[in-house]
């Protein structure tokens, strides 16, 4: 046991600032726009960490707490983003030995032939060992319908790891909602190793608006007055449609924009252009989109 006094002052603001922490959550408010309730909860865990790291210095951890986490959500909600910062506070404050993230899905675990399946879920395992492995899509691992599939086998491997390397290995399990609950209901093994459940809501409307202005200015290209108003609409539009994800799509909505805004600017080659040409999405580049064509029901 330390030679602490139990009333002696203790630096627990020393060890926050020296792993430094706060520059990566920083990181993640400039990163993602809104998810409060996620941030908190990142908060909340970094917090945690912390305080363990205290409490070994001074000989008080009994045991390493269970990181594991399963991350629920629709696409685009920056779920990936999030394990990526995770990943460097469980390094900064020695959880892990490196902050490396290893994403992954059933495709990259589970094998179509017996025998295949330990070897794949092996060797990802080894690459991911000392940092986190991203499960997106975790409840396609289990297909209880089909009598040969081999994602059992690739599940029975996970929680043999995430019992005994626990301390060596953070296991996160991501995807819809709705899924992830049933997969935990079927599988209370895996129910039982994961101790952080965060829920990741989609963005709002004003959000995502942000978020496209955030990505056109980390690309060097802004919005006209008229076109901020026409994505507004555009998201409006977009939400009712199929498939929608969320920041996902609207990057894939700007880099349409894009391109209409260059085959817009090179077919008038032949004028004067200025750098505010080039950098200026117009409502015309929206407008293009079939999104603006399709009729309501």
């Amino acid at each position: 046991m330390d030679n602490f006094a139990e009333d002696e002052s203790i630096d627990l603001e020393g060890i926050y600032r020296e792993a430094n922490i706060e520059e990566i959550l920083d990181r993640l408010d400039q990163e993602l726009i809104g998810l409060v309730p996620v941030k908190t909860r990142i908060r909340e865990v970094a917090a945690l960490l912390v305080v363990d790291r205290l409490r070994k210095s001074l000989d008080l951890a009994t045991s390493t707490p269970s990181m594991h986490m399963s991350f629920t959500g629709n696409p685009g909600t920056g779920k990936t983003t999030v394990a990526l910062r995770m990943a460097e506070i469980l390094h900064r404050l020695e959880y892990v030995r490196s902050g490396h993230l290893v994403s992954v899905t059933r495709d990259d675990l589970v094998g179509q032939y017996i025998g295949h399946t330990a070897p794949k879920t092996k060797e990802v395992l080894k690459k991911a060992m000392g940092g986190v492995l991203f499960i997106d899509e975790a409840y396609y691992l289990y297909k209880p319908e089909n009598e040969r599939d081999y994602g059992a086998e690739a599940i029975e491997i996970l929680l043999q790891v995430m019992e005994n390397q626990r301390d060596d290995l953070v296991v996160i399990l991501a995807g819809y909602k709705d899924r992830m609950d049933q997969f935990f209901s079927s599988n209370p093994g895996m129910n039982s190793r994961v101790a952080h459940h965060i829920d990741f809501p989609d963005y709002g409307d004003d959000e995502l608006l942000s978020i496209a202005k955030l990505m056109l200015a980390s690309m060097n290209y802004r919005f006209s007055d008229e076109a901020t108003e026409t994505f507004k609409r555009y998201i409006e539009l977009r939400r009712l449609q199929p498939f929608f994800a969320n920041a996902r799509s609207i990057r894939n909505a700007l880099d349409r924009a894009r391109l209409r805004q260059a085959n817009r600017i090179f077919e008038r080659r032949s004028t004067g252009l200025t750098r505010k040409d080039l950098i200026t999405i117009e409502a015309d580049d929206l407008l293009a989109s079939r999104i603006f064509t399709i009729k309501s029901e």
